[in-house]
């Protein structure tokens, strides 16, 4: 628990103190932000600074690897009679997609400053740099196994926990092709998800802070209820879980930290270097812990966005008719006439009642196997 609320803590002043000094560095680099020309509504903010989530990443970093030295510093020196959990490959894993994901987006963010437009890298660009850094993350979750022989992932399509819907159902070679597959629709869809919803400010930052959150605690009580501490017919197999808890909770204080300059009127945006980035790990911890499907409903206000993006194509091509005035949905209802401010609180409270349905599901499993 204190490691959690160290990572937490570590990384939330960090991105808090942090990033006024990042502002002004991409002030004087003139690294700012460009603007679509139909959204012309926000052509205030073109030229804003970019690139925030380096910031989220830093911050991240410094707080998951910060919480586990200053553990092992109080152990050692017996100020604490505590011990840091020891870092695992499931946290490594999580962290790896948020920095590679990351490095792309920062690609991306950079090319479009430097080539003075909206858009940056070509989609096909940005799928083979996600499917790179996919293929290594699942290969490694699901093939280097402990010194009990237990991988980080499984090939079982997951809820709650695993189903008996296992992609290994006709050999363990085509589990391994089909978890990559899987895993890569995971990844991209989360990570398009977030980058979606990134359009107002704070928006995505103040529901990432939330779903994270959210990963905190299931991942604690995971780490509780773990069937090496007490193995019970509804225990959980999953591996690293606490650990997995310092990660989420070095996001989301990263995040919240970040929201204080990002919260409107922003003074930076994240750009895909965070978007991208956030999205990924999200992936990766529903994978990690078992919770991939459960990631739809914690991620509710993601998956809204994005679906209305995929509707409005969809009637578009069929009808020639727009079901939204603009997609993304909140675009739709800043052409309503709605403030800003307003349709991010809004949409925060919907990020919120999701990120609550789904800890709500996943406790109410557990105490319907008792």
């Amino acid at each position: 628990m204190i490691d959690v609320m160290l990572a937490g803590g570590i990384s939330m002043a960090v991105a808090l103190l942090c990033t006024p000094a990042f502002i002004r560095f991409l002030v004087r680099r003139r690294y700012g932000q460009f603007i679509r020309d139909d959204l012309t509504h926000h052509h205030v903010k073109r030229g804003k600074p970019t690139m925030g989530g380096a910031v989220i990443i830093g911050a991240t970093l410094l707080g998951y690897f910060g919480s586990h030295a200053v553990l092992l510093v109080l152990g050692a020196t017996g100020w604490l009679d505590v011990s840091a959990s020891p870092i695992s490959l499931s946290a490594m894993l999580v962290l790896f997609l948020l920095a590679g994901l990351g490095l792309i987006g920062f690609f991306d963010d950079f090319t479009k400053i430097s080539k003075e437009r909206s858009l940056g890298l070509t989609s096909r660009q940005k799928l083979v740099g996600q499917t790179l850094v996919t293929v290594v993350f699942a290969l490694a979750a699901l093939l280097v196994t402990d010194d009990q022989g237990r991988s980080a992932a499984s090939t079982a399509v997951s809820f709650v926990r695993d189903t008996p819907l296992d992609l290994a159902f006709a050999g363990p070679v085509l589990g391994v092709v089909l978890f990559l597959l899987w895993s890569n629709l995971l990844i991209t869809g989360a990570s398009n998800g977030v980058n979606i919803t990134d359009g107002l400010d704070g928006l995505a930052t103040g529901a990432s802070t939330m779903v994270f959150g959210a990963y905190t605690v299931i991942a604690m009580w995971q780490a509780a209820q773990s069937c090496e501490i007490s193995p019970v017919a509804n225990c959980y197999p999953v591996r690293d879980a606490l650990d997995l808890a310092v990660v989420a909770a070095a996001i989301s204080g990263a995040c919240a930290g970040f929201l204080w300059w990002n919260a409107a009127p922003a003074a930076i945006i994240m750009g895909d270097t965070g978007s991208l980035s956030l999205g990924a790990a999200l992936a990766g911890m529903a994978i990690l812990t078992q919770t991939q499907l459960l990631l739809v409903v914690l991620g509710g206000l993601f998956v809204i966005i994005t679906a209305s993006v995929i509707i409005q194509v969809i009637s578009f091509k069929l009808t020639g008719r727009r079901v939204f005035r603009m997609a993304p949905l909140h675009h739709h209802f800043e052409l309503l006439g709605w403030a800003e401010i307003t349709i991010v609180i809004r949409f925060w409270i919907i990020a919120g009642i999701c990120a609550a349905a789904g800890l709500g599901l996943f406790y109410a499993e557990w105490l319907a196997n008792l």
